[in-house]
């Protein structure tokens, strides 16, 4: 037998969670999904989850590319305060939205949460499209922010349970790099839908949010098939369904069914759900060290990307005098380098491993930031040679931003991981996301670009602190399994 039960009760569908809690498993599960080679079924899962980058890239760079369009409009006639307030909603959202369906993902599961989160996201982007004062679009987006906080923390987390180990790295850095997918979408879209010969200056915004919404209802239906986490269904008094979920898993990814007798098994008590106080305890004490880390991982690339990319075409406007409907045309090879990155550097994190190129890629960004905000202060940059900076920068910046999401997805037990997740993404983006934007916009309204480089410079001391946080911190978590990495707080010896 794959699984054995310590219990003399027999596992059926009548069985009270009560009695579940109390039972003993041994299983085969972790090791089962972490022998199979890439399929065609990971290669589906990475389409349906992954998406979720794709709009948030959209929806950010919507933001950025479409400033210049609110300060135009009529009807909204925003200041650059009022967009870096509307960002920092947007973003203000996305910690709330992180942390309680973070903590709904760990207790209810994480392929319930995936509906939730995209029903909110879905509601509130295409009411955007409606908004009609500072106030409206700043709630709005508060609310986008909050539907695609929750969907990082469902994820994230199923994506780690469902990829063998030895593809983990590279596939979450790809995924969360395929928010650039996204920013080139809402790049062309500007481009059309800003075009004054096209649309109105009071609709071709409202149009390019109603994008985001017709994407998500095709997402909708792509997760319909997604199975709920083995790994989470096991601890959470669900056996039988999680072995038949790897059962079609094996079926599907290469024709046959493994026998759970070749494998390692691990024994675990089964719960119904992780208290609060034993999710702090693991989180701030068992693994403070990790804590660390995570911590300032997701603080220093919050403010580094959130700060630059949303107030990225209001440098373009108000020192190049590019104007907004070209905006668009800038941010496609912006994109392309911070595609590129993950794609080309994410192996080399299951390879070289986690802490040389988690320092590596913090660092080399964080030097580069600082060298290009200097020749910016000294007018040495067209807007040209502007994105060509940003563009290199990003290369080495997008894959350490997503080492971030790695790393406090992988680094911690099973029943806190989406919550860890949420707590990490929500301190860090209030620290350095939130405060960003609002931050840029009142140093780009003074028109100096001295106050500009001064802000570029606090980036990039973010940045190179946490390369050699991680440097001596981070936990070398490549081609391991998630068990052996973190084990589970169910864990028996």
């Amino acid at each position: 037998m794959e699984l054995q039960q310590t219990s003399a009760l027999k596992i059926t569908p009548a069985t009270s969670m009560a009695a579940a809690r109390d039972r003993v498993v041994e299983t085969s599960i972790p090791a089962r999904l972490d022998a199979l080679t890439w399929s065609g079924f990971h290669t589906r899962v990475v389409l349906a989850l992954g998406i979720t980058w794709i709009l948030d890239g959209l929806e950010v760079t919507l933001a950025g590319a479409l400033s210049g369009a609110l300060k135009q409009s009529p009807t909204l006639q925003f200041s650059n305060l009022d967009l870096g307030i509307a960002n920092s909603a947007y973003l203000a959202g996305a910690v709330l939205g992180a942390l309680g369906f973070g903590w709904l993902t760990d207790r209810i599961g994480r392929k319930k949460l995936f509906f939730i989160t995209l029903a909110v996201y879905l509601t509130a982007t295409a009411a955007t499209a409606l908004s009609w004062n500072v106030a409206s679009y700043a709630l709005f987006r508060f609310l986008t922010g909050a539907g695609i906080g929750g969907e990082y923390t469902a994820i994230n987390s199923t994506i780690q349970e469902l990829v063998p180990a030895r593809y983990r790295g590279w596939t979450d850095l790809v995924i969360n790099g395929s928010f650039w997918i996204g920013a080139a979408m809402g790049a062309v879209a500007a481009i059309v839908l800003l075009d004054p010969a096209l649309f109105g200056p009071d609709h071709g915004w409202r149009l390019a949010y109603l994008i985001g919404a017709t994407i998500g209802l095709v997402v909708l239906l792509m997760r319909m098939w997604i199975p709920e986490s083995p790994r989470w269904l096991m601890i959470h008094g669900r056996p039988e369904q999680a072995h038949a979920i790897v059962d079609d898993i094996e079926r599907a990814a290469i024709g046959y069914q493994q026998s759970g007798e070749n494998f390692a098994k691990i024994r675990l008590r089964m719960r119904d759900h992780t208290p609060i106080r034993e999710v702090a305890h693991t989180l701030f004490s068992v693994y403070r060290e990790r804590a660390l880390v995570g911590l300032v991982l997701m603080s220093a690339q919050a403010f580094f990307y959130n700060a630059i990319f949303f107030t990225f075409a209001l440098i373009l406007t108000d020192f190049y005098g590019i104007s907004a409907d070209h905006v668009g045309w800038y941010i496609l090879p912006f994109a392309a380098g911070n595609f590129l990155g993950p794609l080309l550097l994410g192996r080399l994190f299951d390879t070289l491993g986690r802490r040389t190129m988690i320092a590596f890629t913090y660092g080399v960004s964080g030097a580069l930031l600082a060298l290009s905000g200097y020749l910016f202060s000294i007018g040495a940059l067209s807007a040209q040679g502007q994105t060509i900076a940003w563009m290199i920068i990003f290369f080495f910046a997008s894959p350490a931003a997503s080492a971030a999401y790695l790393t406090v997805s992988e680094t911690f037990p099973l029943e806190v991981r989406a919550l860890a997740i949420a707590v990490f993404y929500a301190i860090g983006t209030g620290i350095g996301g939130v405060v960003g934007p609002a931050l840029f916009g009142a140093l780009i309204d003074t028109g100096s670009r001295t106050s500009v480089f001064a802000g570029y410079l606090l980036g990039s001391v973010l940045m190179i602190a946490a390369a050699l946080v991680a440097w001596r911190y981070a936990v070398a978590a490549e081609r391991k399994s998630l068990e052996h990495v973190a084990r589970p707080l169910a864990f028996m010896e």
